[in-house]
Order: structure tokens, then C-alpha cells, then sequence
């Protein structure tokens, strides 16, 4: 917003100050300091516009402040003219590149397919023949975990004027038992590597904004993500070496026991 102030001459006038004070800088400064009202003050780089504002008197307070010009509208003009008309365009979209809204989509995507795996773990640890809740109801959590993140960066998206875009999400394992390592370790390592591997894109999905210089959308994903990301990977890890540590055997069924009563624990 422009503001456009009366020469400063004529403003120290109003105010008490003789503007044939201003050739002698000691005449300058006792005027300055003996008025007992706000000043306006020649810039010297706009020796015609440039005022300072300095603490008046409450008696001086009832004075109105004359030669003061407001034009709203001035800096506008270019912004009001870029206004879209089109129905389909977005209204308050701003300083958002297409290469932003999409790494947007392709990080809504990598959530929701994390999501999936996730929620077929869920299902193949609550089989009857399996029977392990604790690791049941943690990939339960997790999967709906995932779909909010999901669902968070497609609000994110709309509020930025971007489009969503779902993209197909692929068919997930059914069957997690391996052999080796048995399936709780072989699921709780498969879901490391998935969080690590969502940490890389959030990672890529912030360097895509910082070369567009989108510094919003950088906070967003530090505020909203990364730290949530780097908990979650330290967790899992956690739960990794323990159940390394535990085997195929009734350890594992322990672990899972410990993991129900404290998911029971943080509900309450």
C-alpha cells in the first residue's frame, strides 16, 4: 500500500517547528527537542516524502494528521489483473510450480501404497492360524497412520490451488512367513525398509521445493513429516533387533504380547 505524506517543510510547520530552523542542525535538534508533538523529518533520500514518527504528548494526540494520502490499491494493479476468470482455474493459487504439485501427487501416492502393504499385514497377522494381535493392531495403526499423511497432502494440495491426482496403487503380498527369519521379523523389516523408503521421497519432495524456491512448502514437510519419519524409522529399528534377538519361538509370541499391552497402554 502506497502512502504519500505532504512535504516535510510544511508538516514540521503544522507541528510547531519553524521550517527555517532546518539550515542549522543545532537549531534542528533544540527544536526537535522542545516540541512536545509528533515530528516529520526530511529523508535524504526523498528529502520531499520521507517522514519518522517520534512518541507525542496526550494533549497532541486530538491533532489530525493532515497531508496523508492512501492508495490501496496502487501495488495491486498487477496482482488484480492476474486474477484467472476461468472456472476451472484456481483461485488461490500462488507462487506454486507444476513441478511442486507434482512431486505433491507422486508423494500422495508413495503414502497410500505404504498404506496398503501395510494393511495387509494387518490382515495376515489377525488370521485364526496366525493369531499375533499386537502385530495385528501395529500394522493396523500403522496403515491408517499412512492414509491420514495421504489424505493430509491432498488437503495440502487443494489449499495451494494444485489438482490431486491419484495414481494406481499396486497389489500388495499376502503372505509374509519367510523360512529363515519367520514372519514377525521378516514383516517388521520389510516395514523398516518402507519407511525409509517414505523418508527418501519426503526428502526428494522437499528438495523439488527448495529449487523452487517454495519455502512454504518446505516448512510443510519439515513441520508435518520429517520428524514424525525419523521416530518412526528409530522404532522400528528398535523392534528389528529385538526380535532378532527373540527368534521363531515363543519369544516371538512374548514380543507380540509386550507390543499389544503397550498399544493398549497409549490408547488409555
Amino acid at each position: 500500500m502506497l502512502l504519500r505524506a505532504s512535504p516535510a517543510f510544511s508538516l514540521l510547520a503544522n507541528n510547531g517547528v519553524d521550517a527555517q530552523s532546518l539550515s542549522s542542525p543545532n537549531s534542528l535538534s533544540n527544536s526537535l527537542t522542545s516540541s512536545s508533538s509528533f515530528l516529520r523529518i526530511p529523508s535524504a533520500k526523498n528529502p520531499n516524502g520521507g517522514f519518522s514518527v517520534s512518541a507525542a504528548l496526550p494533549e497532541s494526540n486530538s491533532r489530525p494528521l493532515t497531508g496523508v494520502i492512501f492508495e490501496p490499491f496502487e501495488e495491486v494493479k498487477k496482482e488484480l489483473s492476474m486474477v484467472p476468470t476461468v472456472p476451472q482455474v484456481s483461485l488461490a493459487r500462488q507462487k506454486y510450480t507444476d513441478e511442486c504439485e507434482a512431486a505433491i501427487n507422486e508423494q500422495i501416492n508413495v503414502e497410500y501404497n505404504v498404506s496398503y502393504v501395510y494393511h495387509a499385514m494387518f490382515a495376515y497377522f489377525d488370521r485364526d492360524n496366525v493369531a499375533l494381535k499386537g502385530l495385528a493392531k501395529f500394522f493396523k495403526e500403522s496403515s491408517e497412520e499412512e492414509r491420514e499423511h495421504a489424505e493430509k497432502l491432498m488437503e495440502y494440495q487443494n489449499k495451494r490451488g494444485g489438482k490431486v491426482k491419484l495414481q494406481s496403487i499396486l497389489m500388495p503380498l499376502s503372505e509374509f512367513d519367510n523360512e529363515e527369519k519367520g514372519d514377525a521379523l521378516h514383516a517388521m523389516e520389510l516395514a523398516l525398509s518402507l519407511e525409509k523408503l517414505t523418508n527418501e521421497k519426503l526428502l526428494n519432495l522437499h528438495q523439488v521445493a527448495e529449487k523452487s524456491n517454495d519455502v512454504q512448502l518446505q516448512e510443510f514437510v519439515e513441520g508435518e513429516f520429517l520428524n514424525e519419519q525419523v521416530e518412526a524409522i528409530k522404532k522400528i529399528s528398535e523392534y528389528v533387533a529385538q526380535l532378532r534377538r527373540v527368534g521363531k519361538g515363543h519369544g516371538v509370541w512374548h514380543f507380540d504380547q509386550v507390543l499389544l499391552q503397550e498399544g493398549d497402554a497409549a490408547a488409555a
